[in-house]
This record gives structure tokens, C-alpha cells and sequence, in this order.
């Protein structure tokens, strides 16, 4: 506590008598400080005097006091209390990602999510947007750096592998097996490619195929939280007894025969970043969270 008093201004510290014990009575004091005037101040000065008082309390690890500022000038202050620590800030954050965590668990990356689940999830989420702050890529962008892993995304409550864009569709109508979801940024050469493993039923007695599809794409910021994504090339490799073929490049379809909704760009804004955790809300409002790989 910082006080601005009068050169010539004494004060004393006096703590009331203590409040008599009973069961309902809490452990607080109450300490008074009092400026006391000096004898040869100023007449001009006395006819300025009134008396102000502002409590101030606090907690420490002794029992809570209750200080009472009074003064007969006016140029004192009081200072605020000062902001929570930043491991308080740290707990809130971890305690909040905890609770996104265990709200889209279970929901197969949203595939099997409803619309409680999808409302559940957005409201985690806008819990810890909201207590991270605004992004700022222009000056956190090495954090986007790395191999992130897709724990949660509300388009794939559609049942399509392409959520909200055109893809295939999931189910027993097509023997297609949705596994990892990664995405794998570069923020040096500006690569940001989506890495899909899949596994496709084959006739009995045959084992399943097992890939991986690679969509390449570079980025680029927009504005300080946003980043537009444009599509180059999809590598297929195969995995599992078929990993000796080499990867295959899916021929990219010409932009004339291309369908409107399928522009090789998107856009995204990042609204929560940290060191382990990414939730992204898409051109299209769809909600995706990531964990570092």
C-alpha cells in the first residue's frame, strides 16, 4: 500500500480492540491509521482539510485484517490491490483446458457427438477462449510450430470426412475407418499439411488397407489471428503389410471441373494458443481443438 501525505504529515498505526469471542465472531482486526496534523501548518492549508476514509482488506497466510485510511489531506491515495498471480492465471487456464478435455472425450473426434454434445463442447470452449485472451499470431507465431493432433472437431458431427466441406461419407455404406487426424505446420516454409490415417475394407479374406493421405497446403496470416490455407496436392501412401509401395499423388482436379464449394482455400481464425493446446473456429463455424502431437 503506497501513500502520496504531506511533507510535514505523522501518522500512527492503531489496532481497535479486539472484537469479544463468540461462536459467531470471524478471526479479523481492524488496524486504523490516522494522519495527524502538524501545529504550525499552514491557515490556507487548514481550510482545505476534510476527512476521507477507504477500507482496504487483504488475505494473507495470517488471519484477514481490515485497514481503514484516514486523512486530513487531500492528496492521499490508496492503491488497488494488485492482479492475481500469474500462477492463479496458470490454474485457471489448466483447470479450464481440463474441462474441454473431458467434454469432448468419448465423442470419436465429434463423429459420434450430438447436439447436447456439440453445445457442451462449444461452451468449454468459449470458457477458455475467453480466459486466454486474444491471439496474437504476429508476435506467437513459433508456437503454431510442430505436429498437432485433432482431439475434437463439430464438423464431423455431419458424417462425412470432409465435416462441412464435401467428402466422403462415414457409416456402414462405405467401408472407410477414420483414424489419426494431424496437422503438420511449418511456420519457416509456410507448409501446412493435413495428414488423415484411413483404413479401407477389403473382400474376405483380405486384410483391411490401411493409408495415409497427406492434403498439402501453404498458409498464410490474416490480420493477427486468422490464417487462409491454400490447397496444392493430396500424397497417398500405404501402411501396415502394404508400407514397401510408394506414396502415390492423387492428380488435383482442374479448377474448371471443380464444384463452388470446393475452392482449394479455406480460412480459420486460431482463438486459443498455448504451448499444448489449439481451438480454431472455421469460415464455415466449425469448432476444432488440437494437442500438441
Amino acid at each position: 500500500m503506497t501513500s502520496l501525505l504531506h511533507p510535514l504529515t505523522s501518522f500512527s498505526l492503531s489496532p481497535s480492540p479486539p472484537p469479544p469471542l463468540s461462536s459467531s465472531s470471524s478471526s479479523s482486526s481492524t488496524i486504523t491509521i490516522t494522519c495527524a496534523l502538524p501545529s504550525n501548518l499552514r491557515s490556507s492549508d487548514r481550510r482545505r482539510l476534510r476527512t476521507t476514509s477507504k477500507p482496504y482488506t487483504w488475505t494473507s497466510g495470517l488471519p484477514k485484517r481490515s485497514f481503514v485510511l484516514r486523512s486530513t489531506l487531500d492528496e492521499v491515495s490508496v492503491l488497488d490491490p494488485p492482479p492475481p498471480p500469474e500462477d492463479s492465471t496458470a490454474d485457471l487456464l489448466s483447470s479450464l483446458k481440463l474441462k474441454l478435455l473431458s467434454a469432448v472425450s468419448g465423442l470419436n473426434r465429434g463423429l459420434a457427438a450430438i447436439e447436447d454434445d456439440l453445445q457442451k463442447a462449444d461452451a468449454a470452449a468459449k470458457e477458455l477462449e475467453a480466459a486466454g485472451g486474444t491471439v496474437d499470431l504476429s508476435i506467437d507465431l513459433d508456437k503454431l510450430q510442430g505436429r498437432w493432433k485433432l482431439i475434437y472437431s463439430s464438423a464431423f458431427s455431419s458424417r462425412t470426412l470432409g465435416g462441412s466441406r464435401p467428402g466422403p461419407p462415414t457409416g456402414r455404406l462405405l467401408p472407410i475407418t477414420l483414424g489419426q487426424v494431424f496437422q503438420r505446420i511449418d511456420i519457416v516454409s509456410k507448409d501446412f499439411d493435413n495428414i488423415v490415417d484411413l483404413q479401407i475394407g477389403a473382400p474376405w479374406p483380405l486384410p483391411p488397407i490401411e493409408l495415409t493421405a497427406t492434403l498439402a497446403h501453404k498458409f498464410e496470416l490474416i490480420g493477427t489471428s486468422s490464417i487462409k490455407i491454400t490447397f496444392e496436392k493430396t500424397t497417398v501412401k500405404t501402411t501396415g503389410n502394404l508400407s514397401q509401395l510408394p506414396p502415390l499423388e492423387v492428380p488435383r482436379i482442374p479448377d474448371a471441373l471443380r464444384p463452388p464449394s470446393n475452392t482449394g482455400s479455406g480460412e480459420f481464425e486460431v482463438t486459443y494458443l498455448d504451448a499444448d493446446t489449439r481451438i480454431t473456429r472455421g469460415d464455415r463455424g466449425e469448432l476444432r481443438v488440437f494437442v500438441i502431437a
